[in-house]
Parts: C-alpha cells; structure tokens; sequence
C-alpha cells in the first residue's frame, strides 16, 4: 500500500472495547455525560472485588487500594468483535513494562488474548516498555499452548534517542529507545511498516505517515532524533501512525498516540483512509501542552467541531489542563469523556444515526 491507500477493506466491527492501561491522569470520580458509553475504572471494580463486609444490609467493597497507576506515557488496549470473532491489539506500551503489568493485572486484562503490540512512534514514553510486556504476553501465550508469536508492528525508521531542544537551555533527552533485538528475544515477532495498512484479520488499520492540512499543526518545535553521534532537528517525528476501528452505525474510533502531526490533521486522515463514515471516538494525546504549541488549542478546538463533529472527544496523555479546559468548553458534557487510566470505552453498534451529515453505517 502507498501512504494514500484507502483501507476500504477494514472489517466493520459489532463491538470495540477500549481501555486505558497506561495514561497521565486518574480520575475515576468525575462524571461523564450519561449517552457516553465510558466506564470508570471504580465501576469494573465495583463488579469485580469481592466484598469485605457489610453495613446495614449494603456490601462495603475496598477499591482504592486496587486502582491502577498513573505515569507519563500512553497505553490502550483495543479489543474489536465481529460475530464470535474477537481481535485485540495493544497500542503501545507505556514507559515502564512493571507500570504496564500492573495496572493490566488491576483491570483484569489476560494477557494471553492479545494478538499484536502496535507501536505508534518511536518515543520512550509510548514503546519504553514493549520488551517486558513482550516477555509477559509470550509467557501468557505458552502458557496456554499458544505457539503463535506476538506480532509487533513497528514503523522501520528507528532512532536511537530522541530529546527536544529548550529555548536558550539544554536539550531534554528521553531514554533510549528499546532495540529490535531486545524486541525479538522478548519473543516478539518484529514487523516494520511504512505505510498504511490493515493488521488483526483487518479488524484495524493504521495510517502510514499522517498528512500535514492545517496551517497551524507544524510539528514538536525543538525536537531532534538520533542516530549513533549524528544528530539532526526532526519537529515533523514522521514516523508516528494512528490506529482506526470501525464500529457498525457508530463510525471510525481514532487512535491517535500523541497527536503531533495535529489531532485535526490525524481526523482529516482516518475520513481519507476510510471516506464516507463519521469520526466516532477521538482517543490520545492531543499533544498540546507546552508554550510552543499552546496557541494552537483554540484553532484546534475549533476544527474538531467544526470540521470533524466527533461523536466523543477523549484527550489524554500530553494534551494538557489548558486544551483539556478548551475542549471541555466546547464538547462537554455530550461528546467530551477525557482518557484516563483504568477508563473503559464500550462502543456497541447502532442503527444509522439520523442526525448525522456524513454517511455512518455500512453494511
């Protein structure tokens, strides 16, 4: 595929679960705007520890010890259904593999159920801990006399470090970036792709390099990747892919990592990839926190209702309290349920939705 193809073949889905392994925030508190079919995570564990007494005929269940936790990074498991086929995919893997196992033990996830580790982009935050989580999941997978290996799609331009350049200081470095060799001897089964393709029986697509539309998405100012000694400016990390889903009558569900090509400019994307079908659930960092891209929240906000009309807005991870305040202003309460560690998305097909302008259903 070139990095225009449309995925025109990607399966139409009766059900996408989405949950929040590893992300910037807790919040299991606040309320979501009841036709937002999010779950906390105090609700899975409302359903899921057993109680310790009882107060007046009521069950008194502890939950605070058992909440995942947070740090800076992005991990989202995704599992589609199509009939009594199920497909599940986990989009990167946080910073920290031991964070990762954690909170994937807190929510439940069997590991041995995960077919394929996407990575988003090469940045420490996001693929940090892919080679423990590997180990964990190929463990799981013999241990139920899976033979099949974990599948690792990557993109094939791996830097050794990145860091971004502060105005007038030093440069911030992120850890180095894992090797495939230590991918590989995690039992992973590495493969690197460049441009958009369909993965998981075609239950999901990604997107190959991102376009660059709006005027005002330009990239991480500052940003540099390197290669042995050689190091070289690189704000566009055009390496970085987004993931869509379909789910019948709902629409394309985007993934969106970190966003820095532009949230509005992944969107833009997922409607070429995929024409004719509304933007359903809009999932990641937006990547708009920090003085050198904070002008850019209120175009943004602007462009995604105006230009995408998202079902639900879900910024995590490095959008930042002042986008997040932004897109609050303009989404909430219908169409705005933020992505926070332990959150479970529970998209289920619907009828066509009559109130919609786009085309959101296919047959």
């Amino acid at each position: 595929m070139t990095p225009t193809s449309k995925l025109l073949d990607l399966q139409v889905l009766d059900e996408l679960i989405v949950t929040v392994v590893v992300d910037n925030a807790t919040d299991a508190l606040s309320s979501i705007g009841p036709e937002i079919p999010q779950l906390s995570e105090i609700f899975f564990l409302l359903n899921s520890v057993p109680p310790t007494r009882q107060h007046k005929g009521r069950d008194c269940i502890t939950v605070f010890d058992q909440m995942c936790m947070a740090c800076h990074g992005l991990s989202v498991l995704i599992s589609g259904r199509r009939g009594a086929e199920v497909r599940t995919a986990l989009i990167d893997a946080g910073p920290n593999g031991e964070v990762w196992l954690d909170n994937a033990r807190r929510l439940g996830i069997d590991l041995a159920a995960i077919d394929i580790l996407f990575l988003s982009h090469w940045h420490w935050d996001h693929s940090g801990g892919i080679p423990t989580v590997v180990d964990a999941i190929s463990k799981a997978k013999r241990g139920k006399g899976i033979r099949m290996p974990v599948m690792v799609d990557v993109h094939p331009d791996r830097p050794d470090r990145r860091g971004i350049q502060l105005p007038g200081g030093p440069m911030v470095m992120l850890p180095d970036e894992p090797t495939i060799d230590a991918i590989e001897n995690s039992g992973g089964h590495v493969v690197p792709h460049r441009d958009a393709h369909l993965f998981g029986d075609a239950f999901f697509g990604s997107s190959g390099m991102i376009a660059r539309t709006t005027a005002y998405e330009t990239g991480l100012p500052g940003h540099h990747s390197f290669q042995g000694d050689h190091g070289f400016e690189d704000p566009l990390i055009s390496d970085e892919r987004l993931v869509l889903a379909n789910v019948r009558g709902r629409g394309i569900s985007v993934f969106s990592a970190c966003s820095h090509a532009g949230i509005v400019n992944a969107c833009l994307q997922a409607q070429v990839l995929v024409p004719g079908i509304r933007v359903d659930l809009v999932l990641g960092g937006y990547h708009l926190a920090g003085a050198t891209v904070e002008d850019r929240i209120s175009s943004t906000a602007e462009d995604l209702a105006d230009l995408i009309n998202p079902r639900i807005v879900a910024p995590g991870h490095c959008t930042g309290w002042r986008a997040n305040s932004a897109l609050a202003e303009r989404f909430a309460p219908n169409a705005f349920a933020p992505s926070v560690v332990g959150a479970r998305y529970v998209l289920t097909s619907k009828p066509p939705n009559v109130d919609s302008p786009q085309k959101d259903v296919q047959p």
